[in-house]
């Protein structure tokens, strides 16, 4: 909805089932989620997870402005948290917004197939917010670490050696491991498995090749491993590829 705030605005403290996604245009207010005070302002996207404890109010002096999309993910996903913190600043663009108000528009007018057109709009704006974000984290990556996933994801079919990649870097390997940790969010293992697997996957599905080759291509040796990494990683094994 188009929400714009009268001065005594507030919502209820109470713990909501669908998950809050704010887009704050003017104004101000204070969130309070789980019992910690926000204070937003415009320019500032509110995300709220399911199962939170919400409560807000607007600043008298400067009521908000805000387009708020309340929404359930598809069961069973609905414990699913979007990656934002409860207000994340620099992230809603102009063509966001364009976005926003379009959908706002197809959403009043409820003209035929309204509802096809109005999920496209909101799965548009989260792929642009997230898409955002992924590349303000590349923008502020270590640039050992940026190399690093790039060498990775052009050689992962190779036996890469952290050793060597920390003496390339003239790091300790511990010190190395800590900095892709925080850099890229997962262990270099986790990296290296997540994009070996992926590659196996598609070229499953592409057909052509059995599991075996298709573990060969992609770095693993030992079949039952790259097996149980793979059930691990896709919730399948990989025999099952051309099922789903």
């Amino acid at each position: 909805m188009d929400r714009r705030c009268y001065p005594d605005w507030r919502i209820q403290k109470a713990r909501i089932g669908f998950h809050d996604l704010t887009f704050v245009v003017d104004g101000r207010a204070n969130y309070y989620i789980d019992g910690k005070k926000f204070a937003v302002e415009a320019g500032d996207l509110v995300y709220v997870p399911g199962g939170s404890v919400r409560e807000a109010h607007t600043c008298k002096e400067s009521p908000m402005h805000a387009y708020p999309f309340n929404f359930f993910w598809a069961e069973p996903h609905n414990h699913i948290r979007l990656p934002f913190g409860v207000v994340t600043k620099k992230l809603i663009t102009k063509e966001i917004l364009a976005y926003i108000r379009e959908f706002n528009h197809v959403w009043m007018n409820k003209q035929p197939f309204y509802m096809i057109h109005a999920r496209a709009l909101f799965e548009l704006i989260l792929h642009r917010l997230l898409h955002g974000m992924h590349r303000q984290t590349i923008m502020h990556m270590d640039p050992r670490i940026k190399k690093l996933t790039a060498i990775i994801e052009e050689h992962y079919a190779e036996d890469l050696s952290f050793n060597d990649f920390a003496e390339q870097f003239n790091l300790h390997p511990v010190y190395l491991g800590k900095l892709f940790k925080k850099n890229t969010g997962s262990t270099y293992k986790e990296y290296l498995q997540r994009i070996r697997v992926n590659n196996a996957e598609h070229m499953l599905m592409a057909g052509g090749v059995t599991v075996t080759e298709a573990a060969e291509s992609c770095g693993f040796q030992d079949l039952s491993y790259f097996s149980k990494v793979f059930k691990e990683a896709k919730g399948y094994p990989p025999s099952a590829v051309k099922k789903h």
